[in-house]
């Protein structure tokens, strides 16, 4: 299905209602995500015949550092009881992501969507790198931010490899360019087959800061060069 374009938020426009704009201008342009977070996995064959997809998900070899310490400075979440939000912060570019479970600490990347009306991916030559739809919401800040990485590429394991270890209850971390350290922690983790994505859950505004980290998952379709499924992991401020 083609996808809209995303249309610029009115300036006159409150910033709460920009943003809701916003998300529901983009909805159906990041539903191509479910095309697009399929990334280049699989676009070479596997050094094996076997017949298998190549580079299953395996644990993540490369060990990541400890996560560190929030800086003193940190804001603590803020919380709007009048308005019913969560708690949430400021808006702040994502710089790291750190999720301890699965030894992954990996910088940004900005994410846009392309001239096919299309969230792009981010570079598959980096295996260690995740990207973030760059005029959404920042994580941290109240409403449904987007994170997406790579499962695997044509040569190797990616950066979110053993995202589906996941369980509710897990922690991870954002590294933000303002100094302080968004935790969040796993609410779910689902598989939807592509075809049947559900853009509205995955994407709606929330009142409350939440995070959503997609990748593939699933049988890989050798025919199609694809994964059949996108996994993802639903998350909140904490």
């Amino acid at each position: 299905m083609a996808a809209s374009p995303l249309l610029p938020a009115e300036p006159g426009l409150p910033p709460s209602r920009r943003r809701f704009r916003t998300v529901m201008t983009v909805l159906w342009s990041l539903a191509a995500l479910v095309l697009t977070v399929s990334m280049v996995a699989g676009r070479g064959e596997s050094s094996s015949d076997t017949g298998g997809p190549p580079h299953a998900p395996p644990a993540v070899s490369q060990a990541a550092p400890a996560v560190p310490d929030a800086p003193p400075s940190s804001p603590a979440p803020h919380r709007t009881d009048a308005s019913g939000a969560g708690p949430h912060l400021p808006r702040s570019r994502p710089v790291r992501l750190y999720i301890p479970k699965i030894s992954v600490n990996a910088p940004f990347t900005d994410l846009v969507i392309g001239r096919s009306g299309q969230l792009q991916p981010p570079p598959a030559h980096d295996t260690n790198l995740v990207g973030w739809y760059a005029k959404g919401v920042s994580p941290g800040e109240a409403g449904t931010a987007i994170i997406a990485g790579h499962v695997d590429t044509a040569t190797s394991p990616a950066v979110f490899a053993g995202l589906s270890e996941l369980r509710k209850g897990d922690r991870f971390h954002v590294a933000r360019a303002d100094g302080s350290r968004a935790t969040f922690v796993v609410d779910d983790a689902e598989s939807f087959e592509k075809d049947e994505f559900p853009s509205e859950r995955v994407y709606r505004d929330t009142p409350d800061a939440q995070v959503r980290l997609i990748t593939c998952s699933g049988p890989y379709d050798r025919q199609a060069r694809d994964y059949t499924e996108n996994l993802v992991v639903f998350a909140h401020l904490v």
